[in-house]
């Protein structure tokens, strides 16, 4: 198959629901037919409304080859969204690949989590050393209110497509079970416990059945389970990474992060905190607006039809 081979196209042009059948490659190398709807989806769920969602979609029709990647065509729509001065938007759409940039060490994920937790209400420790019934183990994030403790290990990735598997469910699975006959390191008291394992891409089947079989835990990956996912969790919370802002340069965002700072929220309002970076004048008028009209919650009235 070359990349100039269209093999068809469904003749039905009421727009979402023109899907040609042109096969391009997703992150992990795997290819899969090019679906209009799910392209329009996304840009629905970023807030971007019909008509320029009409424009994006039309241009990528345009130019669709066999053996695209998914990359290449989140960069045009992308790009679009810049060009026709939707930047929220566009920093909503890039969100799962913002996250990516949180790397590569993960480090900025794991304090990432913990603002969620505390956006809930709890107090969140990270790095915390916690006694097992066997052995002692370094654990991402613990989140606890006066109800629960919540045990979580974050499992960071920055490469698109890639996702966690068995092996790692295994492992965190035997991790869990020996902080459960502990207590939690005696942490536990009267309160209920509850352990998660999540990561900003995806779990394997594998890995689901593995979980939903065993029990004990719970998964919680960039879109599983269908309710309370990561990506609606950060658009519930309004906690968008730092790496979301399309204003900043990549070093800006990474002076940010190594001072501790991993959400937009962090510069929204703050020209002190961007003037310590050296972000001033228009840039920093630029960057303070599209803070301010990101890093608020998604409501059901934002997403435009």
């Amino acid at each position: 198959m070359t990349r100039k081979s269209v093999s068809a196209a469904v003749l039905s042009r009421s727009h979402a629901t023109l899907e040609y059948m042109v096969y391009v490659i997703k992150g992990n190398g795997e290819q899969e037919v090019f679906k209009t709807t799910k392209l329009d989806e996304s840009l629905k769920r970023a807030g971007v409304d019909r008509k320029l969602r009409d424009v994006i979609v039309s241009h990528i029709e345009s130019e669709l080859e066999d053996g695209m990647t998914t990359s290449e065509i989140y960069r045009h729509a992308f790009d679009m969204l810049k060009m026709h001065g939707s930047k929220p938007s566009a920093a909503r759409y890039s969100l799962k690949r913002a996250l990516m940039e949180l790397g590569p060490s993960g480090f900025p994920f794991e304090h990432f989590v913990a603002r969620i937790f505390e956006a809930q209400g709890y107090r969140t420790e990270t790095g915390s050393m916690l006694r097992g019934k066997c052995a002692e183990h370094e654990v991402d994030v613990v989140a606890e209110n006066d109800e629960e403790i919540v045990v979580c290990e974050a499992k960071f990735h920055n490469t698109p497509g890639f996702k966690s598997d068995l092996k790692v469910a295994l492992y965190v699975e035997a991790r869990f079970r020996d902080l459960k006959e502990s207590n939690i390191g005696g942490r536990l008291g009267n309160k209920r416990a509850r352990y998660i394992l999540i990561t900003n891409t995806k779990f394997t089947r594998n890995a689901r059945d593995f979980v939903s079989c065993n029990g004990g835990f719970e998964l919680i990956a960039w879109s599983y389970p269908h309710e309370g996912n990561l990506e609606a969790l950060i658009e519930q919370t309004g906690l968008h990474p730092i790496t979301c802002l399309t204003t900043l340069s990549k070093n800006e965002k990474q002076q940010l992060m190594r001072d501790g700072y991993v959400l937009c929220r962090a510069v929204k309002g703050n020209g002190e905190l961007l003037r310590r970076i050296g972000v001033t004048g228009t840039k920093a008028t630029d960057v303070l607006h599209e803070a301010e009209k990101l890093c608020v919650p998604m409501t059901p009235e934002m997403v435009v039809h």
